[in-house]
């Protein structure tokens, strides 16, 4: 059995989706062991709670960035984590996290990197006129937004589109795409050459 560690700042979408993958029987052998969030008020603890999981609040506010991460690493050993996802979590990871979860650490971000990457991805696709947008999950290392791709999904960006609306139509992706980066990578069908996620068949 695989234990997942999630960690979010906000509303935790891409967290119940992957819940709900699992549940499903999508993700086979796997159960979220531990949701942690820097942000009390962040709706996701609260859903986390209602689904009978386990929920951490570590403030993060007036901290370093290494002891705080190393306070969130304990709570994830406690818990036998193996895989963290990041959903909606508003923190740059330091060094020492991602070297105690070499390659067990992914995130989803909402656009086609290497373009658009930190805040607001969505409005810039819109000002810069792209055609198509989408969201990416990738592997985290100490940079922004940099890790091996491993999934992309794109959507058309549409001449009535807005912010709201083109962050909607997304959201339905990253949804869908996580969740299968998350089963690619606990079944170990891959490998990592360079930059390139490739499928490999064992």
């Amino acid at each position: 059995m695989h234990n997942l560690g999630i960690l979010l700042s906000g509303r935790g979408s891409n967290f119940i989706a992957i819940a709900d993958s699992i549940d499903a029987g999508r993700i086979a052998d796997a159960r979220i062991a531990l949701v942690i969030s820097n942000r009390e008020e962040a709706p996701g603890i609260a859903a986390a709670r209602q689904l009978g999981i386990k929920a951490l609040v570590i403030p993060s506010k007036g901290r370093k960035r290494e002891e705080h991460d190393r306070e969130i690493v304990a709570a994830l050993k406690q818990h036998s984590v193996d895989l963290v996802c990041l959903a909606g979590y508003m923190r740059l990871l330091s060094p020492f996290f991602v070297a105690k979860y070499p390659n067990r650490i992914l995130n989803i971000h909402p656009s086609l990197l290497p373009s658009f990457p930190g805040l607001e991805s969505q409005r810039q696709a819109l000002e810069y006129g792209v055609k198509f947008a989408g969201c990416t999950v990738h592997f985290v290392d100490e940079n922004l937004d940099a890790g091996p791709i491993i999934l992309q999904a794109t959507v058309a960006v549409l001449d009535e589109d807005t912010e709201a609306s083109l962050s909607e139509k997304i959201l339905k992706e990253e949804h869908r795409i996580y969740s299968e980066a998350v089963k690619i990578v606990l079944e170990g069908k891959f490998k990592i050459a360079g930059r390139r996620v490739v499928a490999a068949a064992f």
